[in-house]
């Protein structure tokens, strides 16, 4: 979850090199992808690299754990359990020796998690910390480079786990390799039986300066002969999907306003990875602007997003939207690790009076995202999420409320612009726990509940779109002065009441499998008037971080 760019390191398992000089009856089941091990004692399995990060539970000792990669430091190790739970462990309690923690790659907190929880009979400790040494990788042939599979690997139809797969090899079977993909996680060769198609470089028998060798090579797969023991057939390739962002995983932060060295501090004792800065569009803006913002967050090891949103006034002017566009790919060409487009659409606060429509907000999202992914692929995009009412009792020219609003987003194709559904929670004064109960008039409305929100957002769109928080809070005025007559629902929260409910709410998001990001809000405004913006502050007078605690833990 760092801002740091993702580490890429080539690097190769020992353990399942050693797998190729075992026998099939000997060898533990196969799993493809990742390094299979075991704890060697009871530890703690936590949200991230290290013992400030969240407890998530606590494994006993002989725990199968599969491995996806390591902390840059080897010190600790993410995985997944045979009961699906995903953290990370002290390398140490591990029966993986030191080298083949350090043969896996290097990752950060939010590199997406891919591999399926471990198959049963996992290696016991002892056979992994006795495995022999790797055979020697062959030296190239004349035509291309003769290697061995390490353990039972699929070939598939292209570089990736979603590809068909077109044959499996045992561990020993001879490859003949021709080249790699971009990613140097791939390799494509021919096996014997006549299928030519795509094996992770991981389960072969090779080494990183032998992959590093190979050329960059495209497509080229096919199924063996009929003569042959044909593999299970491909099933017809799917059509070609607008959204190419890696969507999975969850990751979390917090929106700040001056992110300082104390705030950073704190938000790092709490776990959090992103952090969300918003910045006013106005015509002819220069997008580099925006590169100090980006540069600061990614040297102080968090990702960005940036919430672009322009001015009412400005939306229905002649090229308005083009232009916009075009600002938000030049934000993307700056490295912005995410970009919500839009923010609240759906009131005249934010979108001129008389013009709100969803359809029209979706074709600025259309421009906008094609733009931004034109500029850098791997910049996830957002759609601006509305502002969470029922004000409006529908639809009207001031305003519309939010679930008819997304309804019609996702009607006019929505989906296909974004990687992530943005929506806003910042009403509650009940736990995220709760989906009745709230004090208040109108207490069934979906927009007081946390599962009210999610549930809403994700029936809208099928289930089919994960969803991103870009604001999620909970307002107390404990510290400050009475609230404003506007804010007074939510005059009995306490701080004690939001750092529990935040908490809650950052492990119920994890939990849903719908939520991709949450972003706090917020962490450090100091404004408090009309819009008591720091009544939703996470660091509150005096400087203490209640929530951060709970966070923490």
């Amino acid at each position: 979850m760092s801002g740091k760019p993702r580490l890429i390191l080539l690097a190769f398992s020992l353990a399942l090199l050693a797998a190729a000089a075992l026998s099939a009856a000997a060898a533990p089941p196969a799993q493809e992808g990742g390094l299979l091990t075991a704890t060697t004692a009871a530890v703690n399995l936590r949200a991230g690299p290290g013992v400030e990060w969240r407890r998530l539970g606590r494994l006993e000792a002989g725990t199968p754990f599969l491995l996806d990669g390591r902390a840059p430091s080897g010190t600790w190790a993410r995985g997944i359990t045979p009961a699906g739970q995903i953290g990370w462990v002290l390398s140490e309690n591990l029966a993986a020796s030191g080298d083949q923690i350090a043969a896996l790659p290097a990752i950060w907190v939010e590199t997406p998690f891919t591999l399926p929880p471990p198959l049963s009979g996992a290696p016991a400790p002892a056979a992994l910390a006795e495995a022999a040494p790797p055979p020697a990788a062959p030296a190239p042939p004349a035509s291309g480079l003769t290697v061995t599979a390490a353990n039972r690997v699929n070939v598939r139809a292209a570089p990736t786990t979603d590809a068909s797969v077109l044959t499996t090899l045992n561990p020993g079977t001879p490859v003949n390799v021709d080249g790699k993909d971009a990613t140097q996680q791939w390799v494509r060769g021919a096996v014997p039986g006549g299928a030519v198609g795509w094996i992770a470089a991981r389960h072969l028998v090779i080494t990183a300066d032998q992959v590093l060798q190979l050329p960059v090579v495209e497509g080229g797969a096919s199924a063996p002969p009929a003569a042959s023991a044909p593999a299970e057939p491909a099933s017809a390739a799917p059509p070609a999907a607008v959204n190419t962002a890696p969507v999975s995983g969850f990751s979390y932060g917090g929106h700040v306003d001056g992110f300082g060295e104390y705030a950073v501090s704190q938000m790092r004792a709490a776990g959090m990875t992103w952090v969300k800065r918003q910045w006013r569009y106005y015509s002819g803006q220069n997008p580099g602007n925006t590169a100090g913002l980006i540069a600061d967050a990614h040297a102080k090891g968090f990702r960005i997003l940036l919430g672009i949103v322009g001015v009412p006034k400005e939306v229905n002017n002649p090229g308005y939207f083009e232009q916009f566009a075009a600002f938000v790919g030049g934000v993307a060409a700056q490295g912005a690790d995410a970009i919500e487009v839009w923010n609240e659409q759906n009131i005249d606060r934010e979108w001129p009076a008389g013009s709100i429509d969803s359809e029209r907000y979706t074709e600025m999202l259309r421009l906008a995202y094609n733009a931004i992914k034109a500029a850098n692929p791997n910049t996830l995009v957002i759609s601006g999420a509305p502002a969470p009412t029922g004000f409006f009792g529908g639809c009207s020219p001031n305003g519309c409320d939010d679930a008819p609003y997304i309804a019609g987003m996702a009607r006019a194709g929505a989906a296909r612009y974004a990687d992530c559904i943005g929506l806003h929670y910042n009403e509650g004064i009940v736990p995220p726990t709760a989906t009745s109960g709230d004090p208040r008039g109108n207490s069934g409305f979906y927009t007081r509940y946390f599962y009210g929100m999610l549930n809403t957002y994700s029936r809208a769109f099928g289930g089919a779109k994960p969803l991103c928080f870009t604001e999620l809070g909970y307002l107390t005025g404990e510290g400050y002065p009475p609230l404003p007559g506007g804010f007074a629902w939510a005059q009995n929260v306490t701080v004690a009441q939001q750092a529990a409910w935040l908490d809650q709410a950052v492990s119920l998001s994890a939990q849903s499998g719908k939520v991709r990001l949450l972003i706090i809000w917020n962490v450090d405004f100091t404004h408090y008037g009309d819009d008591p913006m720091a009544g939703y502050a996470i660091i509150r007078p005096g400087g203490a971080c209640p929530a951060c605690e709970a966070l923490s833990r």
